[in-house]
């Protein structure tokens, strides 16, 4: 197979062409909670004291570090984060653990006798078979 099929072959596998996906809508998600943080939730924070945080910075021998567009940054990475697991990663424990009581097995309703190994009633305590006492 050439290098071009084997690339080819690669491209067309199910997991690359989703992960591709998955990163196209993250990029856009990621533009619009930009969005919301730096022209709704910051301009709500700042309500009480009529302060903006991305005009906020700091001066230090001519260099400039933008505090405010941090501030944006960590809101928004905070939302992002909340979104994903409220929206996907509680959603999808659920399911995978409803999936597991499902296909867990359930106690068994016998046990076995140590003097005779028979099987008896799980809650009983005398073998219905050798008549030992069965703890």
């Amino acid at each position: 197979m050439s290098i071009l099929g084997e690339f080819r072959a690669f491209i067309t596998k199910g997991n690359v062409a989703d992960l591709a996906v998955a990163v196209i809508i993250g990029t856009a998600f990621n533009a619009v909670i930009m969005a919301l943080v730096s022209d709704v939730i910051t301009p709500l924070i700042g309500i009480p004291g009529r302060f903006d945080f991305s005009s906020l910075s700091l001066t230090v021998n001519g260099s400039v570090f933008q505090i405010g567009l941090f501030i944006n940054a960590m809101v928004s990475f905070l939302v992002i984060a909340a979104v994903v697991f409220f929206l996907i990663v509680r959603p999808i424990s659920k399911i995978e653990e409803r999936r597991r009581m499902e296909h867990a097995q359930p106690a068994p309703d016998t046990k076995q006798c140590p003097e005779c190994l028979s099987q008896i009633p799980r809650k009983a305590r005398r073998c219905m078979y050798c008549t030992s006492i069965v703890g």
